[in-house]
């Protein structure tokens, strides 16, 4: 036999080594045992009774019946008399804003005051249920240093995707248009042709945007401006998803009026943000491109009633009056159609932490409770491109999870009033 060479020998410690650590992180892996009385398949709709989720170090593992093995060790946490379904997901929110200053209300603030306040909006909307949210539209790449306190354990909150600055036309609803040529406010994302655009897409994306967010017509709570007119080209708006699709970024497009949303479907954008005023092109265009309608369609019964309290002007509650009823009834048309339905409230237009209200008045207007949920679920998922993390209790995704009493495929309402809800593993929130 040959004799040992100390490289040979150091080789075996090494290895040795690497295999102590690995048996030292299995039995360090965080491992926790879920119990309820029932889970919610939100792909079909179906209750499994009795069921038993295993989670490891965050993700999940097993999905199966109480009884099954259990690993040794593992933490427990039975929930009897409640029902677990996916942790949810807002697509459609604003955390470094507040509804309670609104108009010239919010200039009583210092810049710093926002990011400070997002902090308690993001545990508002984590303990509400919702464990995932896309934050389309904030200043100052707040939403970024948001992300990285949340990610980072700083913060509690949602996992999140950030769009950071939205991208817009001079003098539109992404523009700074409050204030006289005096005071020359300008938002840092303004764009008048496709180049710019394009440059502007890598640079958001350069500080933190995950997504990208154009605003394709006026809006409600701009001043100046009007809902249903188109504000970008569809040569600007082209070459922005151009840009971002190469970086593998979606794009999310605030679009009210029905121009402006066949310009954006045609640009290539993957969601439609409030789709208000969409007519039967738009509807057409959105089924065959397979694009996702994000429509806001409770929180006018907030600003109707909070408002002017808040500070909102006059003409932006009366073009909020406008809007209301026919968004509603363009929801409802859409989703006869087949338009592919995500959750969006843009929460911080209403408070945050509310997020589960507009459920209810989803199924008021033709959805059943079993499509609201999805669309806070599996479909939102799918629009963000995670499928596989989170949107749906099963083996590899997130051990994100929401707890109820009740029955929300019979009353949605039950969602609004959570029990219990799990972020990765760790529990959030139990009553």
């Amino acid at each position: 036999m040959r004799p040992i060479t100390p490289f040979v020998a150091a080789c075996a410690i090494v290895a040795a080594a690497v295999a102590a650590a690995a048996a030292a992180a299995v039995a360090e892996a965080k491992t926790v045992v879920v119990t309820a009385d029932k889970l919610v398949d939100v792909a079909t709709g179906k209750e499994l009774p009795r069921p038993q989720l295993i989670v490891v170090d965050g993700r999940i593992t097993q999905v199966g019946k109480q009884g099954d093995a259990v690993p040794a060790g593992a933490t427990r946490v039975d929930l009897p008399g409640v029902t677990l379904l996916p942790g949810l997901i807002d697509m459609h929110t604003h955390l470094t804003s507040s509804p309670l200053f609104a108009g010239y209300n919010a200039l009583l603030y210092t810049d710093s005051f926002w990011p400070v306040i997002s902090t308690a909006h993001a545990r508002q909307t984590l303990e509400a249920g919702f464990t995932t949210v896309r934050n389309v539209g904030s200043r100052n790449y707040d939403d970024v240093g948001l992300r990285e306190a949340i990610d980072n354990g700083f913060v509690a909150g949602p996992r999140m995707t950030t769009a950071t600055y939205a991208i817009g036309s001079t003098g539109g609803h992404c523009d700074s248009t409050f204030f006289p040529p005096s005071m020359a406010q300008k938002s840092p994302a303004v764009i008048d042709n496709p180049e710019a655009g394009r440059q502007m897409v890598r640079q958001l994306h350069k500080y933190g945007a995950q997504l990208i967010k154009i605003c394709a017509t006026g809006g409600v709570f701009s001043h100046g401006d009007t809902p249903g007119a188109q504000q970008l080209t569809v040569e600007e708006i082209k070459a922005i998803v151009d840009e971002a699709h190469m970086t593998g970024m979606k794009v999310a497009a605030h679009a009210h009026g029905a121009s402006g949303i066949r310009a954006a479907i045609l640009g290539g954008v993957d969601t439609i943000e409030h789709a208000s005023l969409v007519d039967d092109e738009g509807i057409r265009l959105a089924v065959q491109r397979g694009v996702y309608f994000g429509m806001d369609i409770y929180n006018t019964d907030y600003t109707q009633t909070e408002g002017k309290k808040n500070g909102v002007l006059e003409d932006n509650l009366q073009k909020d009056r406008d809007i209301a009823l026919i968004q509603r009834q363009n929801y409802q048309k859409a989703l006869r159609a087949g338009v592919k339905m995500i959750y969006s409230t843009d929460a911080g237009v209403y408070p945050h932490g509310q997020n589960a209200r507009q459920l209810a008045t989803m199924v008021k207007w033709g959805a059943t409770p079993l499509q609201a949920i999805q669309s806070a679920t599996i479909t939102a998922a799918k629009a963000l491109g995670q499928p596989g993390d989170v949107g749906q209790v099963k083996v590899g995704a997130w051990g994100d999870l929401v707890g109820v009493t009740g029955d929300p495929l019979k009353d949605v309402t039950v969602l609004e009033r959570p029990v219990f809800v799990m972020k990765g593993g760790e529990v959030v929130k139990r009553q």
